[in-house]
């Protein structure tokens, strides 16, 4: 039974965190959303992941914020209320919300299954909604969202780690699906050991790959093995350990978001070697084209994932016991958690704790 002071918070302002200007720095901020429309879901937010893009946009970095801006894209709570036309989703069942809240659903790409390419998508923040409103992410207490882009969490995942597989776990995963790099038996190289690093260590083994981690770091070779189950590790800045693993490898994922050189990544590939790039460094990236050439070498690039897609990768997380491993932090702590998270200061994603943080401002 929904809470009448629970119904009542869908007529005032909503509790936020939001920066102002492309210093980025997070403050108190109230707002309001939408009252629950026929086809929205409203859930009671619980945690929200902190991706690398919040950083980003949080500065501006991509020319593109819009200020007051409530970051936040991996959101998971508990549902309160589900409109008259509603049939998938009940009051009191776990649900997530990812980077997208609309899409048009006639275009290719949404009939395709993939809103995520939709010409007129409309982002979960930093984005005009449908109604001319600007978009407000998860780091708010109240979410409200059309039915379509909500999906429920399974019941076996961990409700805080379940949170950043929105982002994180949904691009890793859709990146490996459509590219064809699932194969068992195959080598996979991962290129970085942040958030979207280690889900693709924890998929690639999940798909029975032989996962070799490539890093500027020395001392993340221990957890690489130990604590997730690497087989093999280097050091990108080593060149006698990059020249002996030439051509070792079927499939690269690169989800470094810093400016570094991709040719050397290329010479690890076999002949038909796939590299698929997943990070967004802020200057171009080069390379020769005769690397591709004469090994019949492929480079793409791979965002999240469809709703669908999204629902198949939560299901197979909660069948393999995948989940994000966690920094979980107070809301309050949002500033410093980013000024670490720009240093790479953090093993692997910070977690908001979301109702705790505004159920104490509120005691």
């Amino acid at each position: 039974m929904v809470k009448e002071e629970e119904l009542r918070r869908l007529e005032v302002n909503v509790e936020g965190w939001a920066a102002r200007d492309d210093s980025g720095i997070l403050s108190p901020f109230n707002f309001t959303r939408r009252k629950t429309g026929s086809h929205d879901v409203t859930f009671k937010v619980m945690y929200c992941g902190i991706c690398h893009s919040d950083l980003h946009q949080l500065r501006n970095e991509w020319k593109k914020s819009q200020y007051p801006m409530v970051p936040g894209h991996e959101i998971v709570g508990t549902v309160i209320e589900v409109g008259s036309e509603v049939k998938y989703f009940a009051v009191g069942d776990r649900v997530g919300v990812g980077c997208m809240i609309w899409s048009c659903h006639h275009c290719v790409s949404c009939s395709e299954g993939q809103e995520q390419f939709c010409e007129k998508v409309v982002a979960t923040y930093n984005s005009i909604d449908v109604d001319g409103s600007p978009t407000f992410g998860g780091y708010s207490s109240l979410m409200v969202c059309d039915q379509r882009f909500v999906v429920k969490i399974p019941g076996s995942l961990p409700f805080d780690a379940a949170a950043p597989l929105l982002c994180a776990g949904i691009t890793v995963y859709s990146s490996m699906k459509y590219f064809q790099m699932t194969e068992h038996g195959r080598s996979l190289g991962v290129v970085g050991l942040g958030g979207l690093g280690h889900m693709a260590v924890k998929f690639g083994k999940a798909f029975e790959l032989q996962v070799t981690v490539i890093s500027t770091s020395p001392t993340k070779e221990k957890e690489a093995r130990e604590d997730l189950g690497a087989d093999h590790f280097l050091i990108s800045k080593d060149q006698k350990q990059m020249q002996d693993a030439a051509k070792s490898l079927d499939y690269i994922i690169d989800t470094v978001s810093a400016d570094h050189p991709l040719q050397p990544l290329l010479d690890l590939l076999k002949v038909n070697g796939k590299l698929v790039l997943v990070g967004v460094p802020e200057k171009p990236l080069y390379f020769h084209p005769a690397t591709l050439i004469f090994g019949r070498r492929f480079v793409a690039g791979s965002l999240v994932g469809g709703v669908k897609e999204t629902r198949e990768m939560l299901d197979f997380c909660a069948e393999h016991n995948i989940s994000c491993v966690i920094e979980k932090v107070p809301m309050d702590y949002v500033n410093t958690a980013m000024e670490r998270l720009g240093k790479g200061d953090v093993k692997y994603r910070f977690v908001i704790d979301v109702d705790q943080s505004f159920s104490k401002s509120n005691s």
